[in-house]
């Protein structure tokens, strides 16, 4: 557009095929699957078009995994096409990094992000009467616009047949999920050695973090390297699982959670393990070995056919033993697929005692049993373990492989 004088004549929607497509994490054929998928829901519930807008649904469908940053994004679903709408910030990167055409709405106009809607449609000529939203995810004022945007048409949930579906992991998944359990097994090596008095929380995790992304740069070449992240915690930042890495410095006796999230192109996988450093009081080895044996119990408990609530059921019997079901502080494990801490959950998959799915071959689930102990109590902190295990047809198999308990993991730095 030469000689434009006013920012009114800019462009509200753009076409960016900038460069060429770029390798994806998965096949075509596997893309071909997902959004099969996707369309045989679409014929279930009457829908023309579907409306993507969580990171987990855009990234399941296209590959495409955005950085929000106050914009909005979509995924446009419809019988013949996939098109995502993306902001012009990001330039071509949405298109070179999807399965799909791609659509690039500008700043120039308020309600460019809903216009770009609208042509994902017209070019295909679709008057749509029905059109699937995530209403798990979707804001109100967004879903508002979304109705403002098509006010003859119905907005129908497809999140929750979404989820379903994200729930059974084809081969190609699982290959990353396994890279990504492998990965996480290298970090934990890296803060094992790292471990000594005087280090500090942030310092470990640091280390953790760089051998894990230079793994995945190595593993997956082509892809974006972006969102690992460890939690290392020590005495009482141990506490709570998702307590983030602080300046305190490790002092002898402490008791230690290490937490390695290598994050593979969407994919999240942890490891997660209970450490000393130095050995433990006899309370503290007491509850540690008590965590372990639901941990131990609860892999054997993971099967085709095993129901979520009863998995639940029978750890809390163990813990009952101990006295210590009060000190549990979360669910005994949960789903894995495209997740991270701010976006993504398959929570019709997690191994709690309101949850009546049966485990099926595909699943990857974990196994995470923690209990807490206050400060001021005998053997005060958390306590955790976590391994993944991948659902076959006759029993599942555990792809974390960093050893746990007081045998590998008091250390005597």
């Amino acid at each position: 557009m030469a000689n434009v004088t006013n920012v009114s004549e800019l462009e509200r929607l753009k076409t960016l095929h900038n460069g060429n497509k770029l390798p994806l994490t998965f096949s075509d054929a596997e893309f071909e699957r997902r959004l099969g998928g996707l369309r045989a829901i679409m014929n279930d519930k009457s829908l023309d078009a579907v409306i993507l807008t969580s990171y987990q649904g855009i990234k399941y469908y296209s590959d495409f995994l955005f950085t929000y940053f106050g914009r909005s994004y979509a995924l446009v679903v419809t019988q013949k096409e996939s098109i995502s709408v993306t902001a012009n910030i990001d330039a071509g990167m949405p298109w070179r990094t999807s399965y799909g055409d791609n659509i690039v709405y500008t700043d120039w106009k308020r309600d460019n992000f809903y216009h770009g809607l609208q042509e994902a449609l017209n070019r295909q000529g679709i008057k749509a009467q029905r059109i699937g939203v995530e209403d798990d995810t979707v804001p109100t004022l967004q879903r508002q616009a979304i109705q403002d945007t098509f006010p003859s048409v119905e907005l129908v949930d497809v999140s929750q047949a979404a989820m379903r579906q994200r729930m059974i992991k084809s081969a190609e998944e699982i290959e990353v999920i396994k890279h990504g359990a492998r990965i996480g097994d290298i970090g934990g090596e890296a803060i094992h050695a790292a471990i000594r008095e005087g280090i500090t929380e942030y310092e470990v995790a640091l280390i953790g973090q760089e051998a894990m992304v230079h793994e995945i740069a190595k593993t997956f070449p082509d892809q974006e390297v972006r969102d690992t992240w460890v939690w290392f915690q020590s005495g009482i930042n141990t506490d709570g699982a998702h307590n983030w890495a602080t300046t305190r410095k490790l002092q002898r006796g402490d008791l230690l959670s290490m937490n390695c999230f290598p994050m593979t192109s969407g994919y999240y996988t942890a490891l997660e393990r209970t450490m000393t450093l130095g050995q433990p009081d006899d309370r503290t080895l007491e509850l540690w070995k008590a965590n372990v044996e639901v941990h131990e119990a609860g892999i054997e408990l993971i099967k085709p056919g095993a129901v979520c609530k009863d998995i639940a059921h029978e750890l809390n019997d163990i813990f009952i033993g101990h006295g210590l079901l009060p000190n549990r502080t979360f669910g005994y494990g949960h789903s894995f697929g495209v997740l991270s801490h701010y976006y993504g959950r398959e929570a019709g998959l997690e191994l709690r005692e309101d949850i009546d799915t049966v485990l099926e071959p595909g699943m990857v689930v974990s196994m995470e049993p923690m209990i807490t102990i206050m400060d001021g109590e005998p053997g005060a902190g958390g306590y955790r373990e976590h391994d993944i295990l991948v659902v076959g047809e006759d029993g599942a198999e555990n792809i974390t492989k960093f050893p746990y308990g007081p045998e590998h993991n008091i250390i005597d730095a």
